[in-house]
């Protein structure tokens, strides 16, 4: 466990030489001006936060509206495979009955043909017998030779005329049969067809939605890179911004602290032991507490470095303004904030802190800051 004291330091200008007054007056010149300029720094990277979360809402906000396109545009492709479908069968279903329908109309002409031969074969074979249809039944009766013979000539009238009408009526029917298919496969022909355009009607009318969603998704996509290049011009700005709030003491110096992830690639979404990814602010400054034999509590999930204050709380951990040496610096500052391990406290309100990723780089860094508006949890 680290014993907790302050660091005292003593520095030219907290000697207890006297003062000229207008000395007096140009130090408190000067202190005023660097407070009002770390203020407006402070405002400043507010404002970029600001610009930031406003954008990152919208682009939430866009990648709603995109999701539910992208799901609208899914239900439109399956209604449209599902139309399509549909036609394709009625299609097949079109080509077979008209199939059908023109192997019907060769078997009305067919049967047509079979009648009219028919009758001309059998109305021959009745001449031949019976010299061209003139024979009376009285001229059978004095031709015959006797009654068996003149029965036998009119049993066999009678059998063939029977044969006639037997054969002319079969094919009757048949063509009555066929023409009443035909006129069953017109109707059905009539109706697949106009099934057929309302069903291309649909389809066309989906296609029709489904290119207007595109379109739409397309206008959203643009949006969004559009503000996502901004973020990233944003968090340029504010990375300068953080580095005009630490002024000249932030020093980019080799990490001789031991931190075990400082080589991994950047950025990294690995987590470490206590869920936070490797390489930020929040990764190093959980490891120097676990490092230095205290409970560091698995936070990984439950906010940015901004609210590591907040979980303190919760978890019954003394947060104040009051540094002491191996505490951890707070800033509630921006979108994810900062936290910062504090080295060393000097008596004129200033902190030496070593931090990762200050400048969005991910890369260590150490450096001597006001303690302003920073709160401090003491593990």
């Amino acid at each position: 466990m680290i014993n907790h004291f302050k660091m005292i330091k003593q520095t030219p200008e907290l000697t207890k030489t006297k003062m000229k007054p207008h000395i007096i007056i140009k130090t408190v010149s000067i202190s005023i001006l660097a407070l009002v300029f770390s203020v407006t720094t402070i405002v400043r990277a507010d404002t970029f936060d600001s610009q930031i979360n406003n954008l990152r809402a919208e682009n939430n906000n866009l990648q709603g509206q995109r999701q539910d396109l992208q799901s609208e545009a899914a239900s439109l492709e399956a209604v449209i495979s599902s139309l399509q479908t549909q036609i394709n069968d009625l299609s097949a279903q079109i080509n077979a009955n008209q199939a059908k329908m023109v192997a019907l109309e060769a078997q009305i002409v067919e049967t047509e043909a079979e009648i009219e031969r028919q009758r001309v074969t059998l109305g021959q074979n009745i001449r031949a017998m019976y010299l061209e249809g003139d024979v009376s039944t009285l001229e059978m009766w004095a031709s015959s030779k006797d009654l068996s013979e003149f029965l036998d000539k009119e049993q066999y009238r009678t059998t063939v005329q029977d044969k006639v009408k037997t054969t002319l009526d079969r094919i009757t029917a048949l063509r009555a049969e066929l023409e009443n298919q035909k006129i069953t496969l017109d109707k059905i022909l009539i109706d697949q067809r106009t099934i057929q355009v309302q069903l291309d009607s649909q389809r066309a009318e989906q296609a029709r939605l489904l290119a207007l969603n595109e379109d739409q998704r397309s206008a959203l996509n643009s949006q969004i890179q559009g503000n996502s290049s901004k973020m990233s011009d944003l968090r340029r700005e504010q990375a300068a911004a953080n580095a005009r709030l630490f002024g000249n003491g932030t020093r980019n110096v080799p990490d001789t602290t031991g931190y075990p992830w400082a080589g991994v690639a950047f950025p990294n979404t690995s987590s470490d032991p206590w869920g936070m990814y490797k390489r930020q602010c929040v990764s190093y400054t959980a490891w120097r507490v676990w490092k230095s034999g205290r409970h560091m509590p698995f936070w990984g999930g439950v906010g940015n470095a901004n609210q590591w204050d907040d979980n303190a709380r919760r978890a019954g951990i003394p947060v104040d303004g009051d540094p002491l040496v191996g505490d951890i610096a707070v800033s509630n500052s921006g979108y994810y904030g900062h936290v910062m391990y504090v080295e060393a406290v000097y008596g004129d309100g200033t902190i030496y802190v070593s931090q990762y990723n200050a400048n969005w780089g991910g890369s260590y860094s150490e450096a001597r800051i006001n303690i302003g508006s920073l709160v401090f949890i003491h593990f």
